[in-house]
C-alpha cells in the first residue's frame, strides 16, 4: 500500500508508543516515535554539532542509538525544540517518512494536527493522569529510579499542562481523530480497537 499514513497521538505514557510499534508490525509498515528526532539532535548537539545542521541532515539510522534516552540527551532535546529552524527541519523529515511506499506509523503530539492532517487514520490514545502516572511509575521502579507516586503524577500533569497549553503545536485530538481511552483496556484490546479502525479505512 503506497503512501496510506496513521497517526497516532496522545499524552505522555497513556500507550501510543507500545500501540503505535504493535499496529506498524500488525500491517507491516515503517514507525516512527517523532519524539527521537529532538533526541537525535540533541545528541548530535552534545557532541559538538550545530543544532540546524544536525536535524537538516538526520538520518533514520541516528535514531537507533540506546544513549537517546538518557537524562543528559531529554535536557539537550528540549533546548533545540524551541528552535523554529530545528522544527521546521524535522517536519519536513516526519513528512518524508510519512509519504514512503508501505505505508507508515507516526507516534507523537501532533502528527494528526501538524505533521499529517491529511493521514488516512488519525488516532488519539488517552488516559486518565491517575492511571498513567501508575504506569510511569511502575516503568520508572522497574529501573531502580525511587521516586514517589505523587511525584510522578504531578509531572504528569505538568507535562500534559505544558504539552497543552504551549502555543506551537499544541498537545491536541484531530477533529477527525478516533479516541482510544485505554485507562481500563489491556493491552491487546487496545491493539485490537486501534487495529479494527485501521481495517476499517482500508
Amino acid at each position: 500500500m503506497t503512501g496510506f499514513t496513521i497517526t497516532i497521538d496522545g499524552p505522555a505514557a497513556a500507550g501510543k508508543g507500545t500501540l503505535s510499534k504493535a499496529v506498524a508490525a500488525h500491517f507491516g509498515f515503517a514507525h516512527l516515535d517523532t519524539g527521537l528526532l529532538y533526541r537525535a539532535v540533541g545528541a548530535k548537539v552534545i557532541a559538538g554539532q550545530d543544532a540546524v545542521e544536525a536535524a537538516q541532515s538526520l538520518d533514520p539510522s541516528d535514531l537507533d542509538d540506546d544513549s537517546l534516552r538518557t537524562p543528559d540527551v531529554a535536557q539537550a532535546a528540549s533546548k533545540v525544540a524551541v528552535i523554529p529552524e530545528v522544527r521546521a527541519a524535522l517536519v519536513e523529515f516526519q513528512r518524508s517518512f510519512a509519504a514512503r511506499a508501505g505505508g507508515a506509523v507516526l507516534d507523537g503530539r501532533d502528527c494528526g494536527t501538524v505533521i499529517c492532517p491529511d493521514a488516512a487514520v488519525k488516532l488519539f490514545v488517552t488516559a486518565s493522569a491517575e492511571v498513567r502516572a501508575k504506569r510511569r511509575f511502575a516503568e520508572l521502579s522497574g529501573k531502580g529510579i525511587e521516586d514517589s507516586f505523587e511525584t510522578v503524577l504531578a509531572d504528569v500533569k505538568a507535562r500534559d499542562a505544558r504539552d497543552m497549553e504551549r502555543a506551537t503545536a499544541p498537545l491536541v485530538a484531530a477533529q477527525d481523530a478516533l479516541t482510544i481511552d485505554t485507562s481500563d483496556l489491556t493491552i491487546e484490546d487496545a491493539i485490537a480497537a486501534a487495529v479494527a479502525a485501521i481495517e476499517a479505512a482500508r
